[in-house]
């Protein structure tokens, strides 16, 4: 009754990649280093400016998104000072333990989980801690669904404290709105798995002048992660090292679809899904891990209740159906699902994976189910179109 290889993937990431991109990746190899493919590394950083937020270049590294937080610790942080880590779920906990790997001082800001971080909390951690040189932020905490408040978090750290301001924005640049200079942020990173409509390979990187002041006096030693000469190599159009040359192909063309839906657009599509999905899981009666005003638009995250709707029991029974969604991390293994609606990504997407959610709660016993969420989410459509 299915296609083997037909099956649809709602994690937050890897994501779907869209067709026209596949193709693209399809394009014949050609010489990293030749004219041709410089004019591809200036065309993709253009491109990026815009999701970005800013009027630097940013630039890449053939790596996953964490290789981009380690580059941002190793080349912002000196031996012997001080950070602080904004902790509000899985990859705020990252942060955290890449750079306590590398030996640096580092204080934590445990929020708990399904929460983000408050002005007042980030305040007084800098308070108590003054000396801190860099504080490391999530904008949206993959793991629990929320969308900390950059614009708001910066402010603070700006008028509280010199140090740098550092963002993993891995699932939500390319979906949400983010203005790295107007907001003040000094490093942005993100992951091409995501938003981004790409394969994992790819690590987008923007960094501000104040950053590269820093930077450029760091005697921390690297390498490959050494942002000194990706950015001098940029400038030459072309990289320190050999780049990841048929995802910088589908980059392209990922941008240019960005471009053409219009990045306004593209945010208030993704509001579209954030709603429809949040109604229907509502109207299913299951409980949301966060509150509406701090979810992300790029994925939810949903509580089981340890019974008939206990979170990984709902996901096996969602897979039969060729429906793919994501468990929980850390502490929260076992304890909610996540479903991905960021990147190639449709309303009538979110119809389908809510219709999958409801016969996956039929299996486990829940009586007169369907079409509840489904009903939920169309009411929103409808009134949105």
């Amino acid at each position: 009754m299915t296609f083997a290889e037909k099956f649809h993937l709602r994690i937050p990431g890897p994501t779907p990649i869209p067709p026209r991109v596949a193709n693209a990746m399809n394009a014949p190899m050609m010489g990293h280093r030749s004219k041709e493919a410089g004019e591809l590394f200036v065309e993709v950083s253009q491109k990026l400016k815009p999701v970005f937020g800013t009027h630097t270049d940013p630039f890449w590294i053939s790596g996953s998104g964490t290789s981009a937080l380690e580059a941002a610790v190793v080349n912002c942080l000196a031996p012997g000072e001080e950070a602080l880590v904004v902790v509000t779920g899985s990859f705020g906990d990252r942060f955290a333990k890449i750079t306590e790997r590398y030996g640096y001082t580092i204080h934590r800001l445990d929020i708990p989980w399904g929460q983000t971080c408050t002005r007042g909390q980030l305040q007084d951690a800098l308070a108590t801690h003054p000396n801190v040189r860099a504080v490391f932020l999530t904008h949206c905490e993959t793991s629990t669904g929320i969308l900390n408040d950059i614009q708001a978090l910066s402010n603070v750290i700006h008028q509280h404290s010199n140090a740098l301001v550092i963002v993993d924005a891995v699932s939500s640049l390319g979906a949400v709105p983010f203005a790295m200079d107007e907001w003040k942020v000094d490093v942005v990173v993100t992951g091409s798995q995501k938003a981004m409509m790409l394969p994992p390979g790819l690590a987008f990187l923007a960094v501000s002048q104040r950053a590269w002041n820093v930077i450029e006096e760091n005697p921390s030693p690297r390498f490959y992660l050494d942002l000194i000469a990706y950015r001098k190599q940029l400038e030459a159009k072309t990289t320190p090292y050999t780049p990841a040359l048929s995802l910088l192909y589908g980059a392209k063309e990922a941008l240019t679809m960005l471009e053409e839906e219009g990045l306004l657009a593209v945010y208030d599509r993704h509001r579209l899904l954030q709603k429809m999905t949040r109604q229907g899981v509502k109207a299913l009666k299951l409980e949301l891990l966060s509150e509406d005003e701090i979810a992300s638009p790029t994925v939810t995250a949903i509580r089981g209740d340890g019974t008939q709707r206990e979170a990984d029991a709902l996901r096996n029974a969602m897979k039969k159906r060729q429906m793919i969604v994501a468990g929980g991390q850390q502490q929260l293994k076992g304890k909610v699902f996540r479903l991905g609606h960021m990147g190639y990504c449709d309303p009538q997407d979110v119809i389908t994976m809510l219709s999958v959610l409801e016969m996956g709660l039929a299996d486990l016993g829940v009586k007169n189910i369907f079409g509840r969420g489904v009903q939920a989410a169309q009411e929103v459509w409808f009134q949105y179109v």
